[in-house]
């Protein structure tokens, strides 16, 4: 079998879970340990809002999914693998990828709690019958995940991209999740490094009036105005369109702060209280730059795991652009 994880390195895989952390060096580093027991996590969790290529690429491509999980079984020495699914697609996709991967040490595991129940840390704390709370990192779950042993953990499209590589038929392309005030709505296969603005032209989504995105994800995605889409987009491929003149800002953000009271874990104070206090001031419609900094400041350097470090993202990019 050829070098899989030298042909990872070489087209520059990043995880395709929005974090985009190299995917050959995380490979490598699950492998190179020593265990007797090591384990392979395909995340399909996918609990951001209006992100849902991961459910097209089971839906259309489920053989893909499979052979990805098998090539890293097959790399990484003692392994056996999780499918971990949010419910709807446990439900729609999980006795198609228990047939086709039979004979495989392979398990389907079905999703226990809402979007943070996603993160990596969180994904093994629930596999092991815990509650849906982060781990303290390092140890990474690279290092030490599912019960204390190496694990690997990549998300649907990563496996899918492994897969075309190992059979020489990646094109260097993801998948975009384009929705919101567009004709179009859908996700799309595209070369990985077009601009927001080209991705929009070429799926004929690009709005004749005046408009904003969000990219990165429907809660803590980034405001982009019409002026900034010459970027490709980092971390999640998600593009959502807004008609600047039908989007009331504050009625915007209070969906946000719905999304981030209801998916905390309450664990940490900074992500706890600075949703609800973030909360307080959209629903006063009062934005005070100072408190708001203050507040962005905590959450940025002190909360305990992504969902309160991302939270900043949406409200600070909005407030910068739109209500200044």
């Amino acid at each position: 079998m050829k070098d899989i994880i030298a042909e990872i390195d070489k087209y520059k895989l990043l995880g395709r879970s929005g974090s985009c952390f190299p995917t050959g060096l995380k490979w490598e580093t699950v492998k190179n340990y020593k265990a007797d027991k090591k384990y392979i996590i395909c995340n399909g969790s996918e609990g951001d809002p209006a992100n849902f290529k991961d459910g097209f690429i089971l839906r259309n491509h489920p053989e893909k999914v499979i052979e990805g999980i098998r090539i890293a079984l097959e790399t990484i020495d003692n392994s056996s693998a999780y499918i971990y699914l949010r419910k709807d697609y446990f439900k729609e996709f999980g006795e198609k990828l228990k047939n086709l991967s039979f004979g495989s040490p392979i398990t389907l595991f079905e999703k226990k709690g809402g979007y943070l129940a996603g993160e990596e840390t969180v994904v093994c704390e629930v596999i092991e019958g815990r509650r849906p709370e982060p781990r303290l990192k390092p140890p990474f779950p690279a290092e030490a995940g599912l019960w204390g042993y190496p694990t690997l953990v990549n998300n649907v499209e990563t496996f899918y991209a492994v897969a075309k590589i190992s059979d020489a038929t990646y094109e260097k392309k993801r998948f975009y999740s384009v929705s919101g005030d567009v004709e179009k709505s859908g996700v799309y296969e595209l070369p990985e490094d077009w601009s927001v603005r080209k991705v929009l032209e070429e799926t004929g989504n690009f709005p004749g009036f005046d408009f904003f995105v969000q990219v990165g994800g429907g809660a803590s995605g980034e405001i982009l105005l019409s002026d900034e889409l010459n970027c490709k987009i980092e971390g999640m491929a998600t593009i959502i369109v807004f008609n600047a003149k039908e989007t009331e800002p504050f009625a915007l953000m209070k969906k946000w702060t719905d999304f981030f009271l209801k998916e905390n874990c309450d664990k940490c104070t900074p992500c706890r209280e600075g949703a609800f206090r973030i909360n307080e001031l959209v629903e006063k419609k009062e934005i005070d730059d100072k408190i708001l900094e203050d507040l962005f400041f905590v959450l940025e350097n002190t909360s305990f795991c992504p969902l309160g470090k991302g939270m900043v993202i949406p409200f600070r990019s909005l407030v910068n652009k739109l209500l200044k």
